[in-house]
């Protein structure tokens, strides 16, 4: 055997095989062993550049070589390493080599690199496991990365993750929000054997940012981020009780509510779908105040000289909160001296004190009345030389006011004021200040009315004295007494005028809110100072009650408490649906307590009252004999009941930064809060991107949706969280939050992207919905919408006599004194009411002095801006008038 082994050890080193040799036989007692391995080679990985090495260990062996892809692997790359087992004695021999990556690269086809290691020994030979050799690597894209999800509370959630292709293939863990997710402590995760990750049952914890992680021994890497949002859809709680019903008397309303919080909706969950009002008709029982019965007979004459009858509250009985009766259940009367029992003499005694008692009170009373009468005569000699002070105009024939050359007549009553007729002047208007004359004090030519308070000294005459040359003087002089102190102070939306029998005009440009004073509204000899202004809504809180909604302005007109003899005419916009099947409006006024009060409802006027409204689509006129402080309010009967909101877009004129906000205004369609909204985005750099869309919203419970759509992902992208926005019923239906706006945050990928295409939807929840499609350049648009196009009203905020009306003062009379008296064929003013529309109120017309004067004045408050006299010349023409031809006249002739 011994020989054999010698002659293959020479046979394989002159035959070119190199091998380890062995130089020290076996001992003789181990000569019959086979080899066995201690150390086998293991697959190993070359990781970059590094080599790799193997090793082989056996006992007993006499040589080790290693082959590797069929080759003998050369002897001067093996690592020789001999030992003696002391346990055994048998030999132990190890030999090591290293593999580069060069030379498993030179390895092509389909079969991986491998090496095994052959061990000698005198007996026999044994060859160890193949060790594959390989290149490890980990690729960088995902095969499937995970995506993000909306899921409900407590549903399951699956998300998916193929990771890259590795060598050795890679491990997966799973990260929420850059924290290690361990099964192992919380139970609610799991992780399958093809790496997807799985929630149990998502809990609102669980949103987050999942993201998927693999990694070898080569690499790490980690996938996109998923974002999993778990929302929560609302749902009702449970209905409240029924609220007491509206009306004290008869018909009215009670609601109920329930709100939607069992649960509230949470991360972009659905709303509660539903009402989440309820309303039902109720029938109040009305009070009953309480009603006296008949008296009954007179008692039979007492010893006292008295008889009795009495009655009782039983016609009707009070019920249900009503009114005890009010007066006497008990009367006594002295008897005469026939019934009486008592003698002759005390029947004498009282006769002539009786008698006394009468001529007393007679002498009493003739005394009260001289001093009554002394007392008058007095008065009436005091107003005398006071009516002597009075400003009398006289120039009724030519212009209204004489701003210039207004100096005292007599130098002994310097202290008055005489105005001289100028019959060739044809000044109209006033401009600046807005005061006829110069040389009057700061006082109010008013009656003494019961809601203005005295004024100093007490007295209404117009001295002479310089008015003050600064506009806020006037607002200063009215916020002193008690009535103006919650005036605004704010000139913008403030005009004011001094103003005599001629009439005039005042107007808050912009707003649709103006007042008309008629000629021969203010008595004559009289001058006032009058105002017009809007209160904020938020300073004004009018008790709303039920389904009440405020439908226009709060706007005041004073003084209060100043004698007019024909009403005036108050315009201001509304925002209904002008159906009054559907409302009960109520025109409110303030009292000089601060309480509000129902002067009239719409469709129920009383022509003998100060107070008349004609509603028109947009605009409501009131006609008024007392200035004050109105307000329009309406009840919605159905839920068909509509308010008009006007929907606005602005988004910055300029914008260097990646993110971008649109706002969308939704507000009460009057052009009061407009104009507040422009003058505001104006303050804010903000520019209209559309056009203004008008919303039906409905009193049926539901909130206001807005959401936005159609945006290119690849360029932008939106900041909400949840799919759309919300405003809840209440805040817009109040109409006491001016300007309610939500904000989209938009976000572009990069500073050049400039262009935008979107949707933006605006919707009432089961109700009506506008939307809005964008396509423009953030940074050069160039179209011609802007803010000031929805601005065109410049008109002079203040016109005082002829300049003010379309009419000339003179035809007007014409006008009147041929149509107020009736005609048997109808050619009168009602003929003229009819052409004109406005038959609906001829109730209200019949019951003036002048029903003429009154249509005029209607007519002049609707078509100040394109009224056209030629027209209502047309219109005269037709009623067969031969007065139409004045028409014709110019304003020079006349």
């Amino acid at each position: 055997t011994l020989l054999i082994v010698e002659i293959f050890i020479s046979l394989a080193c002159t035959g070119g095989e190199h091998a380890a040799t062995v130089t020290h036989p076996l001992p003789a007692a181990f000569s019959d062993l086979l080899p066995h391995f201690l150390v086998e080679p293991d697959d190993v990985y070359i990781v970059k550049n590094k080599p790799v090495t193997l090793t082989c260990r056996s006992t007993p062996a006499t040589q080790i070589y290693f082959k590797c892809n069929g080759e003998w692997v050369h002897q001067d790359q093996h690592l020789i390493d001999r030992d003696v087992d002391p346990a055994t004695g048998l030999p132990v021999m190890q030999v090591k080599i290293d593999i580069s990556r060069q030379q498993v690269e030179k390895i092509f086809g389909l079969e991986d690199y491998w090496c095994q290691c052959v061990a000698w020994s005198t007996t026999g030979t044994q060859k160890s496991q193949k060790a594959y050799v390989r290149i490890a690597y980990l690729r960088k894209n995902f095969e499937e990365e995970p995506l993000g999800k909306e899921v409900a509370l407590d549903q399951e959630v699956l998300l998916r993750c193929h990771p890259p292709e590795g060598v050795p293939p890679a491990e997966v863990e799973w990260q929420r929000n850059e924290e290690l997710i361990d099964p192992k402590t919380d139970p609610n995760f799991f992780i399958t054997v093809d790496h997807n990750l799985i929630i149990k049952q998502a809990r609102l914890a669980d949103t987050g940012n999942y993201t998927c992680v693999a990694k070898n021994i080569v690499a790490r890497r980690k996938s996109s981020s998923a974002t999993v949002i778990v929302y929560v859809n609302g749902g009702w709680s449970t209905w409240a009780t029924w609220s007491a019903c509206s009306a004290v008397c008869g018909r009215g309303w009670q609601k109920r509510s329930r709100s939607c919080t069992n649960p509230t909706p949470l991360n972009g969950g659905t709303s509660c779908e539903g009402q989440s009002v309820q309303k039902s008709a109720c029938t109040a029982t009305c009070p009953v105040d309480g009603g006296w019965s008949e008296w009954s007979k007179w008692s039979p004459c007492g010893a006292d000289c008295t008889m009795w009858r009495s009655r009782e509250c039983t016609q009707p009985s009070p019920s249900t909160g009503g009114k005890e009766c009010q007066g006497l259940d008990l009367q006594s009367l002295n008897c005469t001296s026939e019934q009486c029992p008592q003698s002759e003499y005390h029947y004498l005694s009282a006769s002539g004190a009786e008698d006394v008692a009468l001529y007393v009170g007679i002498v009493a009373v003739a005394l009260c009345l001289t001093l009554l009468l002394i007392v008058l005569v007095l008065v009436y000699r005091r107003k005398k030389e006071g009516l002597d002070a009075d400003v009398a105009d006289s120039s009724i024939l030519t212009t209204g006011f004489q701003p210039m050359g207004i100096k005292p007549t007599k130098p002994e009553n310097s202290h008055l004021l005489t105005i001289q007729p100028d019959l060739t002047t044809t000044t109209t208007s006033y401009q600046g200040t807005l005061r006829s004359r110069r040389e009057v004090t700061g006082k109010f030519s008013v009656s003494n009315g019961p809601l203005l308070e005295p004024l100093p000294n007490g007295s209404h005459t117009l001295h002479n004295g310089k008015l003050p040359s600064d506009p806020n003087d006037f607002m200063n002089r009215l916020s002193s007494q008690t009535y103006f102190k919650t005036l605004p102070r704010d000139n913008v939306n403030t005009s004011y005028g001094t103003f005599n029998f001629l009439g005039g005009r005042l107007t808050l440009p912009n707003t649709g809110i103006s007042l008309l004073i008629p000629p021969e509204a203010i008595p004559r000899g009289k001058i006032y100072e009058i105002y017009l202004t809007i209160q904020k809504k938020e300073d004004m809180r009018l008790p709303l009650a039920g389904c009440q909604t405020l439908l226009s302005p709060v706007v005041s007109c004073g003084p209060p408490g100043v004698m007019l003899t024909r009403p005036v005419i108050l315009s201001m916009d509304h925002c209904s649906d002008a159906c009054l099947e559907n409302w009960a409006i109520r025109l409110k006024k303030q009292s000089y307590e601060g309480t509000w009060e129902d002067v009239l409802q719409l469709g129920e006027e009383v022509v003998s009252e100060p107070y008349y409204c004609q509603l028109e689509a947009e605009t409501c006129r009131v006609f008024t004999e007392q200035l004050g402080r109105f307000a329009l309010v309406g009840e919605s009967l159905s839920m068909a009941a509509a308010k008009r909101l006007k929907l606005l877009l602005f988004a910055p004129a300029y914008c260097s930064t990646l993110e971008y906000n649109i706002r969308v205004y939704c507000m009460d369609d009057t052009q009061d809060l407009l104009k507040e909204v422009m003058q505001m985005e104006r303050q804010l750099g903000g520019r209209l991107i559309d056009e203004p869309h008008i919303l039906l919203f409905k009193d049926s419970y539901h909130n206001l949706r807005l959401s936005i759509h159609d945006m290119p992902q690849a360029h932008w992208r939106s900041k909400l969280l949840a799919g759309y926005q919300e405003i809840p019923f209440y805040h817009i239906w109040s109409g006491s939050q001016r300007t309610l706006h939500c904000t989209f945050t938009l976000e572009r990928q990069s500073l050049s992207t400039c262009d935008l295409t979107c949707t933006l939807c605006v919707w009432q929840v089961e109700g009506e919905g506008q939307s809005f499609t964008l396509d423009f350049n953030i940074s050069k648009d160039i179209r011609p919408l802007d803010s000031d196009f929805l601005l065109m009203d410049n008109c002079t905020p203040a016109l005082a006599g002829p300049s003010a009306f379309q009419i000339p003062y003179l035809i007007r009379q014409k006008i009147c004194s041929s149509l107020d008296t009736p005609c048997p064929n109808g050619a009168d003013w009602r003929l003229l009411a009819q052409r004109l529309k406005l038959d609906r109120h001829m109730s209200f017309f019949a019951s003036k002095a002048s029903p003429t004067s009154v249509i005029l004045d209607l007519w002049e408050t609707q078509h100040f801006h394109n009224g056209n006299l030629n027209q209502l010349a047309a219109v005269m023409a037709e009623i067969g008038k031969q007065e139409a031809m004045i028409f014709l006249v110019s304003d020079g002739e006349c």
